[in-house]
């Protein structure tokens, strides 16, 4: 999950917005954790579940982390609370269990979702492009 997340920062720019989803220890924070290290941001990277939302400034002039765990939002309203469309524009933005939540932050992001086999030893990933950001050159 960490390859993954340092592969998929490579893709990723400011203003960008990635939703995770997927049941508890699928591996989302890991995930975030190989983002970060792509992106070169001050660490460490920890599940920010009691404090919301974290930010990790860059390390190497690139854009900002912002890392949302939205497990214990109530909804939308508690969402704007955090104010984070202030961030979205300069910062990549990844949104644990954001999915239902923050896709009005913008029209283009990914939609990852992170499930484990039957036997839970393997990740199967699944990521979905939405808005121009993502459309494939013509």
């Amino acid at each position: 999950m960490r390859a993954l997340g340092a592969e998929l920062a490579g893709a990723l720019r400011a203003g960008d917005l990635v939703v995770l989803s997927g049941p508890l220890g699928a591996g989302k924070t890991t995930l975030v954790q190989g983002i970060a290290e792509g992106l070169k941001v001050r660490g460490p990277i920890t599940s920010p579940t009691f404090v919301i939302a974290r930010v990790h400034p860059s390390l190497a002039g690139g854009p900002p982390l912002v890392h949302v765990d939205a497990y214990r939002l109530g909804g939308e309203l508690e969402v704007d609370d955090l104010d984070l469309d202030a961030a979205v524009e300069d910062s990549v933005t990844v949104v644990e269990w954001g999915e239902g939540l923050v896709e009005g932050l913008a029209e283009d992001r990914l939609e990852v979702a992170v499930e484990r086999d039957a036997e839970g030893e393997e990740r199967v990933v699944t990521i979905r492009p939405v808005g121009h950001r993502w459309a494939a050159p013509a």
